[in-house]
């Protein structure tokens, strides 16, 4: 089954740290792009970071930017989001997705999406 599966979420304090990962099954997952959003609630999902099918790009939403890091393991079929110095404003559900196109930050360009993993940051 081709499918994303997110882990790693939780309840944590203000200035703590996560790490959420991502796990691809039956897809060539070397070959694209990934990416990570989050869906506050009665927000709008918006883009937090993507990175590009090698690795060798990143790029991170301003709000994110000197706190999260996005890597991934090609040959475990994963992407991962270390997220450090949380605060409430990081409360959200994140999606991981797989895109075609490196460094859009448009959700209509990514083909498939996981399930979602909550954070809650607490003050």
């Amino acid at each position: 089954q081709v499918r994303l599966v997110e882990i790693g979420g939780g309840s944590v304090q203000t200035g703590d740290s996560l790490r959420l990962s991502c796990t691809a099954s039956e897809i060539a997952f070397g070959l694209y792009p990934m990416g990570w959003f989050r869906q506050a609630p009665g927000k709008e999902r918006v883009f937090v970071a993507s990175i590009r099918a090698n690795g060798a790009g990143t790029i991170y939403a301003d709000s994110v930017k000197e706190r999260f890091t996005i890597s991934r393991d090609n040959a475990k079929k994963s992407v991962h989001l270390q997220m450090r110095n949380l605060n409430p404003e990081d409360t959200a559900v994140y999606y991981c997705a797989a895109s075609r196109q490196f460094g859009t930050q448009n959700g209509r360009d990514y083909w498939l999406w996981g399930q979602g993993t909550q954070v809650n940051v607490s003050s």
